[in-house]
């Protein structure tokens, strides 16, 4: 098949309306696009059938995944210049351009339609690659199946995770200062953001911590280390727990922190003095938000602090007809949602809490993201030996496309300080904003 680059091209640019922003080489070796671009490389026709069978970002999913799509050169410059033609479905990327494959069952397009099953070959549905999560049937967020999304993101081994996170084995965003601050590297940036939040709760000798969604018991270890704290960790990864266990262990700290394989919804302990959820409550869902709140409110003494730590979308016109990437939803959280920041504090404020303080630190995730994508891509080798060649690929698209997403203000990451505030009024919050120092009121 000649010039099979130059044939797509056209088709491309025929549909799209628009100059194509990359380079493509084909199968066959033929070139053709911008010069200098970075260039989209189809290793296979069968990337064309994945696009085929389903149009749109799962096709490219799934190629991608499965190796019959690739990317030379600037990875982040490629998902940039490809974004208002996949991605982004705003302004910048009219409904056409969105649906740009879909446009070819339109009579105007059968010529190109006709052309594209040419450059495909073989009619035949490929298989989705071994790292897609079956499409899922019942309820959203039943506790088997909240189990079952997670163990399906964490328990991929934690030697790859070890690979990406760096020592300190944080998988949510970082704090970042300069060098001047002390805070020079990624390590630095991930202890920064555990005692900032170990400030704002106030946290003090003897009090009685929750962490939920404790990962691999980072915060747990810095709280008790730090500030002596004693601490109870869950989460819902084998995993997770028994590296976390491990570490406190190794720590000396195992009477002062308790690591659990356990729900948010099955916690019956007395109350806590304060609660960190960080990088979490994303998991939780729209249809149980709420109880969230309700749950982590009555597990707080009055005067208790919570530090929820999320990552949020950007608000839509129409809030109803929202829904997760296909991508996200089928290779990387399953079952998980965003939330805009305003639903979130309306919801906690709904639950009885005081918020007392929201910091925006969307620019610090950027940052993080291409720390754990230039790691990933260090140990390349190594990562997808301990997992899959599909799943390095996932992880290395998701990190390195989010960064751009927080870059380009289209998500965000927000810390939200609130207070179960006894009803006599005394929240024991500082009287000047962001002065940490002061602890959370007894109950």
């Amino acid at each position: 098949m000649a010039d099979a680059a130059g044939r797509l091209t056209k088709l491309a640019e025929e549909v799209l309306g628009v100059p194509l922003p990359v380079r493509i080489r084909a199968w066959d070796r033929s070139e053709s696009g911008p010069p200098g671009a970075p260039t989209l490389v189809i290793r296979h026709r069968r990337a064309l059938r994945r696009l085929m069978f389903k149009p749109g970002e799962l096709g490219l999913a799934r190629a991608w995944v499965a190796g019959d799509l690739d990317i030379e050169g600037d990875l982040y410059d490629a998902l940039d210049r490809l974004a208002g033609l996949i991605w982004e479905r705003g302004d910048t990327a009219p409904p056409h351009r969105a649906a740009a494959l879909r446009a070819l069952a339109r009579p105007e397009f059968r010529a190109a339609a006709r052309e594209l099953l040419t450059l495909a070959g073989a009619p035949v549905p490929p298989a989705p690659p071994a790292e897609e999560v079956r499409r899922r049937r019942g309820p959203l967020h039943t506790l088997r199946r909240d189990k079952e999304a997670i163990s399906h993101h964490y328990d991929v081994g934690n030697d790859f995770y070890a690979l990406v996170l760096g020592p300190s084995m944080v998988y949510s965003c970082a704090y970042w200062g300069t060098a001047e601050d002390g805070v020079a590297t990624l390590e630095d940036a991930q202890r920064g953001k555990l005692d900032l939040i170990c400030r704002k709760l106030g946290l003090q000798k003897d009090l009685r911590l929750l962490d939920v969604g404790c990962g691999w018991g980072s915060m747990v270890l810095h709280a008790a280390r730090e500030y002596g704290v004693r601490a109870v960790g869950i989460t819902l990864s084998e995993e997770q727990a028994t590296f976390a266990r491990k570490r406190i262990a190794e720590a000396g700290l195992a009477d002062r922190v308790e690591i659990r394989v356990q729900d948010y919804r099955e916690i019956h302990d007395e109350p806590f003095d304060a609660i960190s959820s960080v990088g979490m409550a994303e998991h939780v869902g729209r249809t149980r938000y709420a109880e969230y709140a309700d749950v982590l409110y009555a597990l707080l003494k009055p005067g208790g602090r919570l530090l929820n730590h999320q990552i949020a979308r950007r608000p839509v016109a129409d809030e109803e007809a929202y829904h997760v990437d296909e991508f996200i939803d089928r290779y990387v959280f399953p079952d998980g949602e965003l939330a805009p920041l305003g639903r979130t504090v309306g919801q906690l404020e709904d639950a009885g809490f005081e918020v007392r303080d929201v910091e925006a630190i969307r620019e610090h995730y950027a940052l993080t993201l291409r720390s754990w994508v230039t790691n990933l891509e260090r140990h390349w080798d190594e990562a997808a030996r301990l997992t899959s060649p599909g799943r390095a690929r996932v992880w290395r698209l998701y990190m390195a496309a989010s960064a751009l997403s927080f870059e380009r203000n289209r998500i965000g990451v927000n810390q939200v300080l609130a207070v179960r505030t006894p009803d006599a009024g005394a929240s024991g919050m500082p009287l000047r904003a962001r002065d940490w120092r002061g602890g959370p009121a007894r109950g």
